[in-house]
C-alpha cells in the first residue's frame, strides 16, 4: 500500500502509531492536531506535513485537507483518532463537560466526513472514526461520551449512504478499553484496570497496537469492498458477555 493520508488526533497514542506505521510503509501522511509542540516533533521526527487545528471549524479543516491535496496531488484516505473520556454519571455532567465531548468526538468527525464529501469525490477513498463500545452497550457513567459516539456511528452511516456512489467508503471502529495516554489514570490504577479487564470477555484491556493494525487494513484500497460497517476492536465488551 502506498498513499496519501490525513490522520487527525495524530499526537494521541493510537494516531502517532499509525502514523509510524503507514509512513514505514511508504505513505504521506498529514498529521492534524491541536499541541503545536507535540504536532511538529512527531512531524520532525517522521519527515511528514503537519497543521494544527482545533477542529471547531469545518472550513479550517476542509481547508487544511484542501492544501495537502494540491501540494500531494491526491488524497486516499483520512482517519479521526480523536477523542476523550469522561466517566460521570447525567446528573454530575455539566453542560460545559456535555458540549466539549460532543464537539471533541462528534463535531471533529463530522467536519471530516463534511471535507471528505467536498474533496474526495472524484477518486474515493477511506474514512474511518473511532466511536466506542459504550456506544452500544450500557455502561454506568458513560452518558456523555457514550451519546457523543452514538452520533459518530449513525454519522457515518449515513454518510457511508450519502456517499457511496463516488467511491467515499466511511467505516467505523468501536474500540473497548485500550491501554493510551488517555486512559492512563484508568489502566494504572491497579483496581481500576482489573474492573474493566473484567467486563470484556476476553479478560483483558486492549492494545493500541491492535487498533492500529485493524485502521491499516481498513485504508488499505484491497479492502475497499466495505462501507457504513462498525467494528468491534473491543475484546467482545460491546456484545459479548464477560465471564463470570
Amino acid at each position: 500500500m502506498s498513499g496519501r493520508f490525513a490522520i487527525a488526533g495524530a499526537t494521541g497514542t493510537i494516531g502517532s502509531l499509525l502514523a509510524e506505521r503507514l509512513v514505514a510503509a511508504g505513505n504521506s501522511v498529514l498529521l492534524l492536531a491541536r499541541n503545536e509542540d507535540k504536532l511538529r516533533s512527531l512531524a520532525d521526527r517522521l519527515g511528514q506535513p503537519f497543521a494544527v487545528c482545533d477542529f471547531q471549524s469545518s472550513q479550517t479543516v476542509e481547508d487544511h485537507l484542501r492544501g495537502f491535496i494540491e501540494s500531494s496531488g491526491t488524497l486516499n484516505g483520512i482517519v479521526n483518532c480523536i477523542g476523550s473520556v469522561i466517566l460521570k454519571p447525567a446528573h454530575s455532567t455539566s453542560d460545559d463537560e456535555f458540549r466539549r465531548t460532543v464537539e471533541t468526538n462528534l463535531f471533529s468527525s463530522f467536519a471530516l466526513v463534511r471535507s471528505a464529501g467536498k474533496l474526495m469525490r472524484e477518486q474515493g477513498g477511506s474514512l474511518i472514526l473511532f466511536a466506542s463500545a459504550a456506544a452500544e452497550v450500557g455502561i454506568q457513567n458513560h452518558e456523555a461520551i457514550a451519546a457523543a459516539k452514538a452520533g459518530v456511528i449513525g454519522l457515518a452511516r449515513s454518510a457511508a449512504a450519502t456517499y457511496a456512489a463516488s467511491n467515499i467508503r466511511v467505516n467505523v471502529i468501536s474500540p473497548g478499553l485500550v491501554r493510551t495516554e488517555m486512559t492512563r489514570r484508568i489502566w494504572e490504577n491497579a483496581a481500576s484496570a482489573n474492573a474493566s479487564a473484567a467486563m470484556h470477555a476476553l479478560g483483558r484491556l486492549g492494545e493500541p497496537s491492535a487498533i492500529v493494525s485493524l485502521a491499516e487494513w481498513m485504508l488499505n484500497p484491497a479492502n475497499d469492498w466495505m462501507t457504513g460497517q462498525v467494528i468491534g476492536m473491543d475484546g467482545g465488551l460491546g456484545h459479548v458477555l464477560a465471564r463470570r
